[in-house]
């Protein structure tokens, strides 16, 4: 069972995930990152991470506004670079997203192996797997949407790995509750995990998750040395799967007058900035297109998350339907949106990311990607001196 240190993070992070929406809070918790700590303590369940993953994932801050805040307060490559180049990963999966679309959605780098179903432990899904730190955490998800990385990797190795189920199913359930759901992220991390865009797949045993969580557990399918898991077959616990029914819960939507002599700004699930272009007097509204959220289902939970985060860009409206019909509706030609791999279908004038560094395109490995972005970031430092 979870220790009292373990559950005490826990409600720390439950308060966290369930009250921090207005801007000026969540901005407020940059001055509290340590990443000297993070480097230390990042793997441990309740390691001293920066629990700002979901506003980086809505597009509320970037992860250039975690960088600057860093390097405004002091902090250098040599002692931070752990943390910046966990937000490098961010940035990574977005730009194989964005130069590699729908490829993402299949395998990338090769065939997952030993795939035996393309449902899920069902086993999984009830948080009755029988290791209690998965299982926990799992509980946790459904309660507050945050489950910690090192977590989420043992979640889709048991699931992929032990039950032999093709990533994209569990993938898409585990997205559907995070509040920091971000596809590229979430799709190629399980991927990673299941082999498919990796040299290998990731396995961890009980050993390693008792080490991680706090636990002194035994006897469960994981129990087991390194050296055994290529002769494992499917647990009993996790030979029932099924495809979970995953539905977004759309709001009607909420439009008092759209001014066709302004500007129109869209925002969405990935874009949530209440300071772009803020000066400018124009049209604000959160599209929710029914197509999107048909392919990428949120939970209630995390539909609630983003419309509370709207309250912090003033005037928005919410329309629910496509963008064509939107822009046909209200007969507009002056569109703003901001770039993303999911609006190929918005028309109008596109605006650049953030990204914390000045490098794009696809690079295959993340250390030919992270070692472009050192070579900026000297650039960058080198430039300022002179």
């Amino acid at each position: 069972m979870l220790d009292g240190k373990t559950k005490l993070s826990n409600l720390k992070r439950t308060y966290l995930m369930n009250t921090l929406v207005d801007f000026q809070d969540i901005i407020s918790q940059l001055k509290y990152i340590n990443p000297v700590k993070y480097a230390n303590t990042r793997n441990f369940i309740n390691g001293d991470v920066t629990r700002l993953s979901p506003y980086i994932s809505r597009g509320v801050i970037s992860t250039r506004h975690v960088f600057q805040s860093l390097l405004q307060r002091g902090y250098t490559l040599e002692n931070a670079e752990k943390l910046i180049q966990e937000l490098a990963w961010r940035d990574y999966w977005q730009q194989v997203w964005v130069n590699k679309g729908e490829a993402i959605n299949e395998d990338l780098k090769r065939p997952q192996e030993d795939v035996e179903n393309h449902e899920m432990p069902r086993s999984l899904a009830d948080a009755e797997t029988g290791v209690d730190a998965v299982d926990a955490a799992i509980s946790e998800l459904y309660q507050t949407g945050y489950m910690h990385n090192h977590v989420r990797m043992y979640t889709a190795s048991i699931a992929c790995n032990m039950g032999h189920s093709a990533w994209k199913t569990p993938a898409r359930w585990l997205y559907y509750f995070l509040l920091d759901g971000d596809w590229a992220s979430n799709a190629l991390s399980w991927q990673w995990v299941a082999g498919s865009n990796a040299g290998k797949n990731y396995v961890a045993n009980q050993q390693n998750i008792n080490k991680y969580c706090f636990t002194r557990q035994k006897g469960t399918f994981l129990d087991v040395d390194y050296s055994q898991f290529e002769n494992i077959k499917t647990p009993e616990v996790l030979k029932e799967t099924f495809i979970p029914e995953l539905k977004t819960p759309l709001p009607e939507s909420k439009i008092s007058s759209v001014r066709s002599d302004l500007p129109t700004y869209i925002y969405n699930w990935y874009n949530l900035d209440p300071k772009w272009d803020e000066q400018v007097k124009a049209n604000r509204i959160l599209l929710l297109e029914p197509s999107i959220f048909e392919k990428y289902p949120i939970s209630s939970k995390s539909m609630n998350f983003m419309l509370a985060l709207t309250k912090n860009i003033a005037g928005i409206q919410i329309f629910t339907g496509e963008f064509d019909d939107f822009v046909h509706q209200y007969n507009l030609d002056d569109i703003h949106f901001k770039e993303h791999p999911l609006n190929k279908n918005y028309r109008g004038t596109e605006h650049p990311r953030d990204w914390m560094f000045n490098v794009e395109g696809y690079y295959r490995s993340f250390f030919a990607f992270w070692k472009k972005c050192k070579k900026d970031w000297k650039f960058s430092i080198s430039q300022s001196e002179t």
